[in-house]
């Protein structure tokens, strides 16, 4: 206890029941009562008390909240009759009226009770007391009054039974070490799958012990594009891979927390560090064939080959991938599968011939019917990204929806259970600042483009309005996925991750009629601080845009605008957002701003351009005009390689006119006008 002391010789905050707690995902009922807990106070540590059954949960909630008070707290099973002065009580009740992974808290001033539906919920409901808690790490307490919660009761349960992330090893590699810690993310947030993406074009990361050249070879290539310049090399040999006693220590790791983690093995495309292993797999029998372990990221032309040999390989590994991962579910892959070297592989034609398939996706659904038989001898499920209902989906497969919605609908629509992995508000490898602005702080900040910001994903609801009833319980849960091609280290993951992985849990939690941006952005503050006290690596929260300028400006334009970069952005004294103008200009067209008080002389400056898409979005024939009374016009600058530059007249200028002098095809990014 004297540990205790020293440690918190600064002591800590109590939350008054006026406050909202930063609970996310925000559960399904809460209400607050008067008073608080004591986790511990001088002299006193909280005690747990639990159930026989669970035991995992109690030790590991025990050892989270060791780490934060630099003492053990005491641990009795139920049945003990021992009494404890503060105690936190940790209990099963199937009979509870809630879902799997449903549980209820009850934090009163003498005592704190979890009662779980299941083992799951039980732990769920640590996770709240976790959050409430100060961070693992912040000792920055303010007084000497103790660590409190404050008196809650919550009763809650999971929207949906598929709450997950996607982390991909196969175009970076991810250390154990990192992996884990992410799996302690993933139970912080309430999530319980772990979707790991182990194979690509650019490495094979598992080992199997029957095919060693999958790692020998397949694990590595000869470089890999820099930031900033993706194509091109950086001459470096890059891999690694995870030993088979690797993946069983993650396994467990993950199991222990309530995470299922779920393996893909792509196939039959994105195959080329297989195929580089063992030539045969491919379709050697077409001309040119030579393959490698890709260095370029995209989609490659190197495909399995549908051939008895291949359907041979892929059963060995998925015998042994099935011996390390428990997962009902497998998935496949199946996306981005480029049909040309089957088109020319003289196998293939005699194949489709044989078989009466008509063309390559044809050939794509009997393979994935082939894996699906291999996976259902084997007991487990397949699951594939929406390219499996290709020619034809397999009887039980199930879906997961990346491009958009539609393939998730359809499948709904045909009986088919589906996964919402809709790369519209879940692809985390999407900017989540715009674009320009965060290339513009750092190029190792460079990602494969797009603009997520973690307004955008909060507003996702997995289940389409399409869909009726019915068709809805087909809809298992919604994953967010993190690509790797631009996360060159776990650092960037973490950047790419945080905080947007707090949106995804809410979405994949929380009730869609209790969703509350403004209520999640006030909760998201405090589940910042557990992030910042890890020192994990994360982004500011992108906020949305408002249409306000400085000093009451107004703004007008002939100029059609590109989603909610509204032409007021131009002038509101933030870097990071802008005006943007789609599909182009003809001369004449005009962006003015009216001042609300004139300016008398003074250095004018526009900006314009961004990303580096076709012209760089700039302004490329344009002149900067004057007016006092918006209806006399006087140019006081011109632009070059899009930045305008001038100098204001010494008399009064109410208005501002950005003019366009010629047509363009191009759309235009208008970044700031700044006058000195």
């Amino acid at each position: 206890m004297k540990s205790v002391l020293l440690a918190l010789a600064l002591a800590t905050v109590a939350l008054s029941a006026a406050d909202i707690p930063p609970l996310i995902p925000l559960p399904k009922e809460l209400q607050q009562r008067d008073g608080s807990f004591a986790v511990y106070k001088p002299e006193i540590l909280a005690a747990i008390r639990y159930d026989g059954a669970l035991e995992n949960e109690a030790k590991l909630f025990e050892g989270e909240l060791e780490a934060r008070f630099h003492s053990p707290l005491k641990m009795v099973k139920e049945e003990a009759k021992i009494r404890l002065p503060q105690e936190i009580h940790l209990d099963l009740d199937p009979s509870l009226s809630l879902g799997p992974g449903g549980y209820t808290l009850e934090v009163a001033p003498d005592k704190v009770v979890i009662k779980g539906k299941d083992a799951a919920g039980a732990w769920y409901g640590t996770r709240s007391i976790l959050q409430m808690l100060p961070p693992k790490g912040d000792e920055t307490w303010a007084t000497t009054k103790g660590i409190y919660l404050p008196a809650v009761s919550i009763t809650d349960e999971p929207r949906f039974q598929w709450r997950g992330m996607m982390l991909d090893s196969g175009r970076h590699f991810i250390p154990v070490e990192n992996v884990k810690g992410f799996i302690d993310w993933l139970a912080f947030h309430k999530f319980n799958r772990l979707h790991w993406h182990l194979t690509d074009d650019q490495g094979w990361r598992i080992e199997i012990k029957k095919y060693p050249k999958l790692t020998e070879v397949g694990a590595y290539r000869d470089s890999t594009p820099p930031y900033g310049n993706r194509n091109s090399d950086d001459g470096k040999r890059y891999g690694g891979f995870y030993t088979q006693e690797q993946i069983k220590e993650v396994v467990a790791y993950a199991t222990e927390r309530h995470i299922t983690v779920m393996p893909e093995i792509d196939m039959p495309g994105h195959m080329a560090a297989a195929i580089a292993a063992y030539p045969q797999l491919g379709n050697s029998d077409i001309p040119d064939y030579a393959p490698k372990v890709a260095n370029r990221w995209g989609v490659h032309p190197y495909i399995l080959a549908p051939t008895e040999e291949t359907f041979g390989f892929i059963d060995d590994v998925l015998t042994e991938l099935c011996g390390l991962f428990p997962s009902e579910y497998i998935h496949i892959g199946g996306d981005e599968a480029p049909k040309d070297q089957w088109e020319k592989s003289p196998r293939v034609k005699a194949l489709m011939e044989k078989e009466h398939l008509k063309n390559g996706h044809d050939v794509q659904s009997y393979f994935i019917k082939r894996v699906e038989k291999i996976l259902e001898a084997k007991n487990r499920k397949l699951i594939g990204w929406d390219e499996i209902r290709e020619g034809g989906l397999s009887p039980q497969a199930t879906v997961m929806s990346w491009r958009g919605e539609d393939g998730g609908i359809a499948s709904a629509k045909e009986g088919h259970d589906v996964v919402m992995a809709s790369n519209t508000h879940l692809y985390l490898d999407h900017y989540q600042a715009p674009g320009p602005s965060e290339l513009a702080k750092n190029v190792n900040l460079e990602e494969i483009g797009g603009f997520q910001p973690i307004y955008h994903v909060y507003e996702y609801d997995p289940v389409p309005h399409s869909l009726t009833k019915d068709e809805a319980k087909h809809v298992l849960g919604v994953q967010a996925q993190l690509w790797a091609e631009y996360m060159h280290d776990w650092k960037k993951v973490e950047y790419q991750a945080f905080p947007r992985i707090a949106a995804v849990a809410e979405v994949a939690w929380t009730p869609v009629n209790r969703k509350n941006y403004d209520s999640f952005r006030s909760r998201l503050t405090g589940i910042m601080k557990h992030y910042d006290a890890a020192g994990v690596n994360r982004g500011e929260p992108y906020e949305k845009p408002t249409k306000i300028t400085r000093d009451d400006c107004k703004v007008t334009t002939t100029l059609k605008m590109h989603q909610e970069n509204w032409p007021e952005l131009i002038y509101d004294g933030k870097v990071e957002t802008f005006f943007w103008a789609e599909k182009g200009a003809s001369k004449d067209d005009e962006v003015v701003l009216n001042f609300a008080k004139p300016f008398k002389g003074g250095k004018v400056k526009v900006v314009t351009g961004g990303a580096k898409t076709n012209n760089g979005d700039i302004l490329e024939s344009g002149v900067l005009e004057a007016s006092a009374d918006g209806k006399t016009w006087k140019e006081c600058g011109t632009f070059d390689k899009g930045i305008g530059t001038g100098a204001l007249p010494e008399g009064d200028t109410s208005f501002l006119r950005i003019r366009v002098t010629a047509p363009q095809e191009t759309w235009i990014m208008f970044r700031e006008v700044t006058i000195d």
